[in-house]
């Protein structure tokens, strides 16, 4: 057990694990969940080296502590690196990060960028700020991976995070598109794995409590109103509480595409629907011609008793 170590400012960087059962029972859900994830999408794989994304908030918190977790049960060899985007934002903690992740051992990296300065100038007046941010921060990161080696970048988005971005886009950008488990970069250069894709928020957020990690509160795009996101996320929550299995489903129903029952032509051949009909025009069908009329005065009575 290691013994708490406090800031000034309350946080606390060398958390006692706790000894509740409830803590284990937990901590079982969640190791479950990212191992089948892992396995089901081939996330990671022997010698990997796994650049994770940090940033100071619950969701990476949580992945980085899974994940190092599997590294020393595993079966397989693979290393596991933290990487933190110091984004420059006045009144950030830039102590808290390295100082929790040197008292727990775990190798890291701080990349130093001012995109804070970048966002504002470019985020027009009465705008948010997400878009260009995280357009900047992915550059940042996505880069820093290939000059540390790095085989594949893990993001710390949960299973709510892919239904918001799906929502985000079916009711704002005319498209059915989430954030899958595991992507290839659009410049080809990095494998982006979500290792908490089937991992609910609510879950995160009790884990991250029993854990007493030192959360860092984003204040950048947190702090601005009418957040889209922020509409879907709630959606989201008064549905998880008013019918317990929606959520549930509806990710399922991410994972149970059927292209022939929508309407995107590039992504299914309607064209060739004619040529795959086997029924025969000639005149010579299969069917026997008296039993075939035999439906026919099936359907004729049906008339005649109304």
């Amino acid at each position: 057990m290691y013994s708490p170590v406090e800031s000034d400012q309350g946080f606390n960087f060398k958390p006692e694990p706790p000894t509740s059962s409830a803590y284990y029972r937990l901590l079982k859900k969640l190791r479950r969940q990212v191992g089948h994830a892992i396995r089901d999408y081939k996330m990671i794989e022997e010698g990997d080296k796994v650049m994770v994304c940090v940033s100071g908030g619950k969701d990476s918190y949580t992945m980085l502590d899974i994940l190092l977790q599997f590294k020393r049960i595993a079966p397989i060899n693979f290393d596991v690196v933290a990487v933190n985007l110091d984004q420059k934002q006045p009144g950030f903690p830039e102590d808290v990060l390295p100082r929790y992740l040197e008292e727990n051992n775990i190798p890291y990296y701080i990349l130093e960028k001012d995109t804070y300065s970048i966002t504002k100038k470019l985020t027009p007046e009465g705008k948010t700020y997400c878009a260009v941010c995280s357009r900047l921060r992915r550059g940042s990161l996505y880069g820093f991976a290939q000059e540390i080696g790095a085989t594949k970048v893990a993001l710390g988005h949960h299973r709510d995070d892919i239904m918001a971005t799906f929502f985000l886009n079916l009711f704002h950008g005319g498209s059915l598109k989430a954030m899958p488990p595991k992507l290839l970069s659009s410049d080809k250069k990095n494998i982006l794995i979500r290792p908490l894709a089937y991992v609910e928020e609510k879950d995160i957020i009790k884990y991250a409590e029993m854990r007493n990690f030192p959360i860092i509160p984003c204040n950048l795009c947190g702090s601005q109103e009418n957040l889209q996101r922020a509409i879907i996320n709630d959606m989201l929550r008064a549905w998880d509480k008013e019918h317990p299995k929606r959520l549930h489903s509806i990710f399922g129903a991410m994972q149970n595409v059927s292209p022939s029952q929508l309407a995107d032509r590039d992504l299914f051949d309607f064209e060739a629907l004619d040529a795959q009909r086997e029924i025969d025009f000639t005149g010579s069908c299969s069917t026997d011609s008296a039993e075939s009329s035999k439906r026919i005065d099936m359907v004729n009575l049906g008339f005649m008793a109304d």
